[in-house]
């Protein structure tokens, strides 16, 4: 039988394994990734620009490091579905339904959509529904707005690279100027409001939950109808959120 190795395409197999390195690595120099893969800079150069031209790495605006781009990053498997993460989001979820009194949600982004991965349903009457796997338009959900703050600019543009955004509705922004000036201020203030964007009469609140990369974020939010949800209750439902989201104990791995 035939050495499989002889039928490896070295070019392809180099740019594989240039993406795995997204895996263990924020952003990536041009000198990174050469000595990363022991391979010459011009080859390491020439296999970023070709990942870029596919939507596999983002440059920054320095030109001087990639990212990963979107194509990547939804190639990815959501966090917050594996059993390990589920079992430790209880105790935060539980704690977060029961000072909040609303509809509590984990989400996740994937490319510009944010899934919601769990959740509790509030006891009231009237109330937001729980939507596990549902995906909404990030820049329309506070918790894909809190999602979206926690990348690079760069990788933002990547996801919108036309001004006018895909699917706004609602007060949901429509330019994506105005969601990099909002994104901002997300990230100075540490948390997203919703009132109306996707679905109107409804608002949300959301903070930033786990994850210290785009592999394994998620956000914790909490919805209501309008009327218990003006700035004051999402401020207050922000602390909550944000005390129930100490909670969550460390991974064991």
């Amino acid at each position: 039988m035939a050495d499989p190795r002889s039928y490896i395409i070295e070019s392809l197999d180099t740019g594989l394994r240039l993406m795995r390195l997204f895996l263990t690595h924020d952003t990536l120099s041009v000198t990174d990734a050469a000595r990363e893969l022991e391979v010459a800079r011009s080859t390491a150069h020439r296999v970023l620009s070709t990942l870029e031209s596919r939507g596999f790495a983002t440059r920054d605006t320095s030109g001087r490091g990639y990212s990963a781009g979107p194509e990547l990053v939804a190639l990815g498997r959501p966090a917050g579905y594996g059993p390990g993460i589920r079992a430790r989001l209880q105790v935060v979820l539980d704690a977060a339904a029961a000072a909040t009194g609303e509809t509590i949600s984990t989400a996740a982004l994937i490319g510009d959509q944010v899934i919601i991965t769990d959740g509790r349903e509030s006891p009231h009457p009237v109330r937001a529904v729980l939507e596990t796997g549902r995906a909404h338009p990030a820049h329309a959900t506070s918790a894909g707005k809190v999602l979206l703050a926690q990348l690079t600019t760069e990788q933002v543009c990547a996801l919108y690279p036309e001004e006018h955004l895909p699917g706004a509705a609602g007060h949901a922004p429509v330019a994506r100027d105005a969601l990099l000036s909002e994104l901002a201020g997300i990230r100075t203030l540490g948390r997203a409001d919703s009132a109306g964007e996707w679905v109107p009469g409804m608002s949300a609140v959301a903070v930033p939950l786990a994850g210290s990369s785009w592999r394994d974020r998620l956000a914790l939010m909490a919805s209501m109808p309008a009327d218990r949800g003006g700035e004051p209750e999402l401020a207050r439902h922000a602390v909550e959120l944000r005390r129930a989201a100490g909670l969550l104990p460390p991974s064991s791995s």
